[in-house]
């Protein structure tokens, strides 16, 4: 048999055990192509200037490289394992091992860019769909083309040639430095199988266990007043990061086996068939792959938690533009509002207009507020916050000497723990005024240029007249009045913030309109939301497949025990059973502590991205536990196969 045939038949023989490597190179290629067709893309030319993260893509882009490189070395690492008695059995007839190498490497290549180039045509097919999908959710009003890049296909060809290298570099090594003997002995060996837990263990066990939950319980303590600096909260952040990192090393080098080896002893060694194959099996190698578990886990957690950060903005963007611009369009003059009202008085656009007059005050909110004030660097407790009357605000009706807030956020109430009761003091020029305060409500009434991300405060009209005849003219704005207009046809709101953006006064600070306001929070966002999802779903399936590269050569070290339990009696039925249970094991621990992991993380400061938690933050994973799902049930197929075959 001549060299060209033998690489032939060992292609033909081997292509069956590469299918999902095969699968997971042509979609990061496909991806990685996709990418770079977005940097040379002529009908992105329209939207770069709006698009002006654009080149975070290319840094996405780099992040992309690098997950795909540790995932082919890996793959490569676990498939020229598993062919370890081959290798050993060309050397037997005399092959030498540069030889033996060839073989391989023209192997390699064959299967290496066939599946490249496969890749990069499915991503050319779907470079106008991801285009198209980066326009949509950015906002952005471009038409997306078909287009192929030279320039994209040449860095695309470099890049994963780069790698080819690095994995014949690694097969290289591999070879030259195994014996005959070592070959024959390659297979990876579970570590514990015949030992006892030890006293060790158990205690590594328990502070995985502790370091998790001591991290879970700063995270939720981080914004709650009990770190009064900058510099305890930068500590307490990489203590949480450390402390839930390490902890989760510990947690599957030690708590899976101890929790399991609890459950072992409760049932006095008595265990059927499925715990068996389940419960022992995940006992002995959880351990051996803690550090890959680890791994996987924490990006995971990291790729969940930013990219549901990232929905969070996304997903509240109409609610933030809210409280930053209260009205479709905001004025802080009546001479421009009059100005652009006449103009939309010309294009036949009707409107409503508010006209609210505010001043400043100093406030002392010692009272009602839940934290030490010396955190936040006030003095005494003081405010400058933005007073109005009561007249002006539809549904809330103050009584003389009372007062409400409005218009806070998640992050403010975090910060500042506002009570629902207690006395407020105005400082104004000559005299205080002690008022009742009554609590706050959420909708803002006034702009960002009154506030600047504080409440306003509500008072009647009688107390309002006197706070502004004694207000100190030292900390008032230029502006002391605010007007609001409001659209009547929602259906104009497009044409109208054009025209307001043609106004000479639209990019000054203090105007504003809420419509622009949602499309560049929506913007910026979806531009990062689109970047981490894509990062995301490289990471999930490279490291869905390599957990099903684990699950294939455990099952195929296993493939003689099934054999004697079939031939002691028990069915397919009973041992894929026992298969099931495991599959959860292996994939549900890393699932679900990832998602625990990301929930924690995201729940300690999502007010700072967004109005609304719960919906984006379940929407994110329970997308990323479906996909991560499909790589279990592949797991199951493949075990259910080697079953069959076992007799």
């Amino acid at each position: 048999m001549s060299i060209n045939q033998l690489i032939i038949r060992s292609f033909k023989k081997n292509i069956k055990s590469y299918y999902l490597y095969v699968f997971a190179l042509m979609f990061s290629a496909a991806l990685y192509f996709a990418f770079v067709t977005l940097q040379y893309d002529p009908s992105m030319d329209e939207a770069s200037e709006s698009l002006r993260g654009l080149a975070a893509i290319q840094t996405a882009s780099v992040l992309l490289i690098a997950i795909v490189t540790v995932f082919l070395l890996y793959a490569n690492n676990l498939f020229i394992k598993r062919r370890s008695k081959e290798i050993g059995l060309f050397q037997l007839i005399g092959m030498t091992k540069n030889r033996i190498f060839m073989i391989l490497s023209a192997e390699n290549l064959m299967l290496y860019f066939g599946s490249l180039l496969i890749g990069i045509f499915i991503g050319f097919a779907v470079s106008k769909l991801v285009a198209m999908t980066l326009l949509k959710i950015t906002g952005v009003e471009a038409v997306a083309s078909l287009y192929f890049s030279g320039n994209a296909f040449i860095q695309t060809l470099l890049v994963f040639g780069a790698i080819y290298l690095l994995i014949m570099l690694m097969n290289y090594l591999f070879i030259k430095h195994q014996s005959i003997l070592s070959l024959f002995q390659i297979k990876s060996k579970t570590e514990g199988r015949v030992k006892r837990i030890s006293l060790v263990e158990i205690l590594i066990g328990i502070l995985g266990i502790t370091l998790i939950a001591t991290g879970y319980y700063v995270s939720a303590r981080l914004f709650d007043g009990s770190f009064v600096s900058m510099n305890y909260l930068f500590f307490a952040m990489i203590f949480i990061l450390a402390s839930v990192i390490i902890g989760t090393y510990f947690f599957y080098k030690g708590s899976v086996r101890f929790i399991a080896n609890l459950i072992r002893k409760n049932k006095s060694g008595y265990l059927n068939i499925n715990e068996v194959m389940s419960l022992s099996s995940i006992m002995f190698r959880m351990k051996s792959n803690a550090m890959l578990l680890t791994i996987i886990t924490t990006v995971s957690a990291l790729a969940i938690g930013l990219l549901s950060l990232s929905y969070i903005s996304y997903y509240s963007a109409e609610k933030t533009a809210e409280s930053t611009a209260p009205a479709d369009f905001t004025f802080i003059t009546t001479e421009n509002a009059e100005a652009f009202g006449e103009v939309l008085q010309e294009s036949g656009i009707t409107y409503s207009e508010k006209v609210i007059d505010v001043i400043q005050m100093e406030v002392n909110v010692e009272e009602i507020v839940g934290r030490d004030m010396e955190n936040f660097q006030f003095d005494t407790g003081k405010m400058t916050m933005s007073v109005i009357s009561d007249r002006h605000v539809e549904g809330i009706d103050v009584s003389e000497g009372e007062t409400t807030f409005s218009g806070f956020s998640d992050a403010m109430q975090a910060l500042l723990n506002l009570q629902d009761s207690g006395t407020l003091t105005f400082h104004g020029l000559t005299e205080a005024v002690e008022q009742e305060y009554l609590g706050l409500a959420k909708e803002s009434v006034l702009p960002h240029y009154f506030t600047f991300g504080l409440p306003t405060a509500i008072v009647d009209d009688a107390t309002f007249t006197k706070l502004a005849n004694d207000m100190n003219p030292d900390i008032q704005l230029e502006s002391s009045i605010f007007v609001g207009f409001a659209l009547e046809d929602r259906d104009t709101v497009g044409v109208a913030d054009e025209l307001f953006n043609s106004m000479p006064f639209s990019e000054d600070y203090g105007y504003a309109s809420q419509y622009s306001e949602v499309r560049q929070q929506k913007m910026n966002m979806g531009l990062i939301m689109f970047i981490v999802g894509f990062l995301g779903l490289t990471f999930l399936i490279t490291s869905g497949c390599i957990l099903y590269f684990k699950q294939v050569e455990e099952g195929d070290e296993e493939q003689p025990n099934y054999k004697i339990l079939r031939k002691l009696g028990f069915t397919e039925k009973d041992l894929l059973k026992g298969i099931l249970g495991k599959q959860l094991f292996n994939f549900g621990i890393p699932l679900v502590v990832g998602l625990v992991h990301s929930y924690f993380a995201v729940k300690s400061g999502w007010f700072f991205f967004g109005t609304e938690l719960w919906t984006p933050m379940i929407i994110v994973m329970g997308l990323y536990a479906a996909m991560y799902s499909i790589f279990g049930v592949l797991s199951v197929l493949y075990y259910k196969k080697v079953i069959k075959i076992s007799l």
